[in-house]
């Protein structure tokens, strides 16, 4: 089996508080990798930064003191129209989910794939606890499927990867 998971593509981050041209240019790149994972009958997992009401007193918000996917507003939602009923979806309030981590190792895979925002914070952060946890599965990125807090940042994201042994397309 083969898993997709999308990486935080919400709101904020797409055209919100936290919103780059880069990260609207991918929607439609990711909702075909979506649609392809989907038609394949793949896993399809989703996360989702969670932040609340008291967001600017948290370690996090006071070095980032930007407000950004509070739970329950329009900027914590997913826009992406082709999301299934019965997703499966890791609310996260830091940048790698243990929780997904723990999900993973109670199912088979061959390969996971990664996609979403920002790709130099949560995404570099899922890969590379994914690799920790699984270093013997076969781990890919969509570069055209990330954006960064910046292009520069983008590609330094990637190429860390890379050189951890993920496989960037």
């Amino acid at each position: 089996m083969k898993i997709l998971v999308v990486v935080d593509m919400q709101n904020d981050f797409i055209n919100g508080s936290l919103g780059t041209k880069e990260a609207e240019r991918i929607v439609p790149n990711v909702i075909k990798k979506i649609k392809e994972f989907e038609e394949n009958k793949d896993l399809i997992i989703y996360t989702k930064d969670t932040h609340y009401k008291d967001y600017l007193t948290t370690p996090e918000g006071l070095k980032l003191p930007v407000e950004h996917c509070i739970k329950d507003t329009s900027g914590w939602e997913i826009p992406i129209d082709v999301i299934r009923d019965n997703k499966i979806v890791f609310e996260k309030e830091t940048f790698g989910s243990v929780e997904l981590m723990d999900y993973l190792k109670t199912i088979e895979f061959e390969e996971i794939h990664f996609v979403g925002l920002c790709t130099d914070i949560c995404v570099v952060s899922n890969v590379l606890l994914t690799k920790a946890n699984f270093p013997n599965k076969k781990i890919i990125v969509d570069s055209s499927c990330c954006a960064g807090v910046s292009v520069a940042s983008h590609q330094e994201a990637l190429n860390t990867m890379k050189m951890c042994q993920i496989d960037i397309i």
